[in-house]
């Protein structure tokens, strides 16, 4: 979520210039709303922006206050920069109003909920391979991120806990993760004080985390490994069964066990439906924890996170928080406390209406329209993937100079393929950048927005920073219709953008002056070329 500041409502309008610009308009920082559709009875009402009002207005007003404002998001199914799900079945809606109120922390209030939470955790825990004699513990969170810190944590406890029974310090911990992590892996590490050792990535580690690196990374402070099934660059999935052969080795060596945490954030709910590569869930012994979303490809609403250790003796006891003050006894391990339980329902309701082969579908069909968007944009030679799904087993491409690589297959068993996220990142080719050296890819993701689709465009991690990627997240809801006309869109933006010359695209193009960007923001302008500009280079403003 992001940060936002408090207005105050005077300053505000002080700040304001007497006359509007074409950019500025007085009405867009109004500290007021003046309402009349919606409130014909009330016409002329100021509503406060950025204070509570002293008298309420009716219902029906603000409802459709609130909603003519909503409609400058956008378009959910066109966001195709999120992994979060936005659609599930009309039973699970109903299913989600009815219970919207329940509080998940309060087990004596709510023992069906909390009943239907410990069958969650089962399910999950089988699917994702405990061994059978084993009993996995764990808990629904409010997303990954959460998810992600208590499994750090508790790497960060145990590995404290053997070092003050050893007679040695614990005041310099450290994790290793790609460069590639998400930026709550980074978090865990700033927030609970441990030296992120990050690793840089490569073509030749299909841009994520780097085995050859990693032996040398680690050390008697080493608290574990953030090990990424899914990377939110390219969809790759990291060799989880690699990394914890190289930890098994250097435990032979060193007699020093290190962790290995899964961040299945993403990958964790595909990879059991569509036949990852080896093995990377409990039926890996270094495998002492594993995180997912539940909004995301568990294909529920946002709110829900899911964290399981592979037993209770991973879970240090000095962690666990026992409450009694809700009317019975509950034993707790969260950073929040109270939370929404409807999500958790849901949850359980798309684990018994899909079924295996509900989310086997599911799946599939997302990675079988990613493949089919890969290999259409690869066609056009104007583009190149980065992700590899679309290529046979054993088979990469997408690195500088590599336009054309052999091994793209067409066959509905996903075996075949690659594993990894149903996720496609693509970049201009070199050929196409040398023979068009005036087009940004930037401007791709730009034009594409006129028409309703959020796509980033963005760098690779630091050490490979100069090569830049669009991104499509291929979703339960994105149809194959949808993929046609979105193919159709990124050639028809590409045609375009050949075709302008340099001071069309002038249009598109970010600020670089930064004595000019900065006498833009103090006035609250935008760039544009349309503005006049003065002897000096500076915007004017005229009313």
């Amino acid at each position: 979520m992001s940060l936002s500041k408090h207005f105050d409502p005077d300053e505000l309008i002080a700040s304001l210039p007497d006359c509007p610009t074409k950019d500025q308009p007085r009405l867009h920082k109004r500290a007021t709303f003046l309402y009349t559709y919606g409130s014909r009875y009330s016409a002329g009402t100021a509503i406060p922006k950025f204070e509570i009002p002293d008298q309420g207005s009716q219902p029906g007003s603000i409802h459709q206050l609130i909603k003519d404002e909503l409609d400058l998001d956008g378009r959910p199914n066109l966001n195709l920069a999120s992994f979060v799900n936005t659609y599930m079945e009309t039973h699970a809606d109903q299913l989600i109003m009815e219970n919207i109120s329940k509080n998940l922390a309060d087990a004596d209030e709510y023992p069906a909920l909390m009943a239907i939470h410990s069958r969650c955790i089962s399910m999950i825990s089988h699917l994702w391979n405990i061994p059978k004699g084993q009993t996995a513990i764990g808990t629904a969170t409010t997303g990954s991120s959460e998810a992600i810190h208590l499994g750090g944590l508790a790497m960060k406890r145990r590995w404290q806990e053997r070092r003050r029974a050893d007679g040695k310090p614990t005041d310099k911990p450290n994790i290793l993760m790609g460069a590639n992590a998400q930026v709550a892996l980074e978090k865990f590490a700033r927030y609970f004080e441990v030296e992120a050792r990050i690793i840089p990535v490569c073509e030749e580690s299909h841009w994520c985390l780097d085995p050859s690196k990693v032996r040398e990374n680690l050390d008697e402070n080493t608290i574990g490994i953030f090990v990424i099934l899914g990377s939110t660059y390219t969809g790759h999935f990291e060799p989880v069964e690699e990394i914890s052969n190289i930890l098994d080795k250097y435990e032979e060596e060193t007699g020093i066990s290190i962790p290995i945490h899964v961040d299945g954030a993403s990958g964790a709910m595909v990879a059991p439906f569509t036949g990852a590569q080896g093995k990377w869930g409990f039926e890996l012994p270094r495998v002492h924890s594993i995180n997912t979303s539940g909004h995301k490809y568990g294909l529920v609403y946002p709110g829900l996170g899911w964290i399981m250790w592979r037993g209770e003796e991973y879970l240090p006891k000095d962690l666990i928080f026992e409450l009694h003050y809700l009317g019975g006894t509950e034993q707790t391990y969260t950073l929040n406390f109270s939370r929404p339980g409807a999500q958790v329902l849901a949850q359980y309701f798309n684990f018994l209406h899909l079924g295996r082969e509900g989310y086997k579908r599911v799946m599939r069909n997302a990675l079988s329209n990613a493949r089919f968007l890969s290999n259409a944009i690869e066609a056009s030679g104007w583009y190149t993937c980065l992700s590899d799904i679309h290529r046979k087993r054993g088979f990469y491409g997408g690195g500088i100079g590599k336009e054309s690589v052999k091994g793209s297959v067409n066959d509905d068993n996903p075996r075949v393929y690659n594993a990894g996220l149903p996720v496609v990142a693509f970049r201009l080719s070199d050929g196409f950048k040398k023979e068009f050296p005036h087009v940004k890819q930037a401007s791709v993701s730009t034009l594409l927005r006129t028409k309703g689709y959020i796509i980033p465009n963005y760098n690779l991690p630091p050490n490979v920073a100069d090569i830049e990627i669009l991104r499509v997240v291929v979703r339960e809801s994105m149809s194959v219709d949808l993929v046609d006309r979105l193919i159709g869109d990124i050639l028809q933006a590409t045609e375009i953008l050949i075709k302008s010359d340099e001071v069309d695209l002038a249009a598109l193009a970010v600020p670089t002056n930064p004595r000019i960007e900065k006498r833009v923001q103090s006035m609250g302008l935008d760039r544009r070329p349309e503005h006049d500009m003065d002897s000096k280079g500076i915007m004017k403003a005229t009313c």
